[in-house]
């Protein structure tokens, strides 16, 4: 079954019992606009409900994953309480979805768009894939769950150079799991989430709790009333 609001696209697979978000705005190369990470965190309110999904997979619509927040936002005051109450709730609702998600990351994962890749719990890249903080030069960027998937040293490059880093760095660095050609992307992520499915419902959501459990000993924030997602 195929879901869609325009800008955001929800098809569920029945027989591997996994959900693809795909965000539809190639034209704007998938940049995060207000719209659409509402759109992304009501989908993944949802999907957290539905006993029918195990595992659900992130991906971008064209040849970007996405290029990070819409910066045209930023440039209207009268937006900024919805501008940063819409991240903080997008950013949550990826990090603390109950069940395991997969990054098919389709290109380049810019800014915001690498912070969505990282929150995922896995990340398959495709070969056209590249990895940066651009924002590095104006804004801060989410630290925390990078730290926890890659180490200390690299994230603080990485964070605070901006420097682009190709799939196969990627892979080397820990920061995705496997890279694939373009045109096997999407056999791999759903071969994966095949994989992750094969686990009853009620076990993976005890796993993915001991995840969060542990990723906020090790100091990344999870949970409620944490205040602003870019303290991550």
């Amino acid at each position: 079954m195929t879901e869609s609001t325009g800008l955001v696209g929800v098809e569920r697979e029945a027989e591997t019992a996994a959900a693809v978000i795909t965000i539809q705005r190639p034209e704007k190369k998938n940049a995060l606009s207000i719209a659409v990470r509402d759109a992304i965190s009501d989908a993944l309110d949802e999907l957290a409900e539905d006993p029918d999904t195990k595992v659900v997979v992130v991906t971008g619509q064209g040849d970007v994953f996405s290029a990070g927040f819409d910066l045209r936002e930023f440039e209207q005051p009268e937006l900024a309480d919805e501008l940063w109450a819409s991240s903080d709730r997008f950013h949550r609702r990826v990090l603390e979805f109950p069940l395991p998600t997969v990054a098919a990351v389709n290109g380049p994962a810019l800014a915001g768009g690498f912070d969505l890749a990282v929150m995922c719990d896995l990340r398959i890249a495709s070969t056209a894939a590249r990895f940066s903080h651009p924002e590095s030069t104006f804004s801060q960027t989410v630290y925390g769950p990078l730290k926890d998937l890659v180490g200390g040293a690299v994230a603080r490059d990485l964070c605070f150079t901006g420097r682009s880093v190709d799939a196969e760095e990627a892979l080397a660095l820990h920061v995705v799991t496997k890279v694939v050609a373009p045109e096997r992307l999407m056999e791999e992520a759903m071969a994966t989430a095949a994989a992750i499915a094969r686990t009853p419902r009620d076990v993976l959501l005890v796993m993915k709790a001991k995840v969060l459990r542990l990723l906020r000993s090790g100091g990344v924030q999870v949970g409620t009333d944490l205040g602003a997602t870019l303290d991550l």
